[in-house]
């Protein structure tokens, strides 16, 4: 089955995953164990591929649609990956759930290009902005959610994962010119008083 290009970057391009890749998405996982490490306290568990492809909001939570991406380099080998989802909570707020660049390439400017694809990609099927979480303390992800734009807008404490229990860095970026007051003034959940 042919798979449609979403986009592609000078080091690599992006392909939508189907569930018949998982296995593939699973041995990633498993040669990439650095981010369970760090965020779960454990390596990736047997299934973990497939919970991701599952995995969905809250059913109360307004959505438009899931994309789990692949970045596969020139050879076909897969060098990263990327949860996201359209119009979460509010129309043109996209969430990039999880952002993963093999270990081997960190330092080298690839996830920052990888980024930069990903972005232009979700703004031109019209986000205007974008959220995400980061656990507090992973100094790796916070530095480069912040290289690329990103600033906190309120912190979600004792959230459990795997087996940690971690205080979450909400973050947001506004894509297309739109200030932080306004993305807050839209979506309620990301507001500092927020519950």
């Amino acid at each position: 089955m042919s798979r449609e290009l979403l986009f592609a970057t000078p080091s690599a391009r992006s392909f939508e995953m189907r569930r018949d890749e998982m296995p593939r998405l699973q041995k990633f996982f498993e040669e990439n164990p650095e981010y369970d490490l760090s965020v779960n306290g454990q390596p990736p568990h047997p299934g973990e591929a497939l919970e991701e492809f599952e995995s969905m909001p809250p059913a109360e939570w307004p959505m438009g649609r899931k994309w789990l991406l692949s970045f596969e380099a020139g050879d076909g080998s897969m060098i990263g990956m990327a949860d996201v989802i359209s119009d979460l909570l509010v129309k043109d707020v996209w969430h990039i759930g999880l952002f993963i660049v093999s270990t081997r390439l960190h330092g080298a400017g690839v996830a920052r290009e990888l980024y930069a694809g990903l972005e232009g990609w979700m703004m031109a099927r019209g986000a205007r902005w974008v959220r995400l979480g980061v656990v507090a303390g992973n100094a790796r992800a916070e530095r480069f959610w912040e290289r690329v734009g990103y600033q906190e807008v309120r912190v979600r404490r004792g959230v459990e994962m795997g087996k940690r229990t971690n205080d979450l860095r909400v973050m947001a970026k506004p894509l297309t010119g739109g200030s932080m007051a306004d993305y807050l003034a839209l979506v309620a959940r990301d507001r500092p008083e927020s519950p």
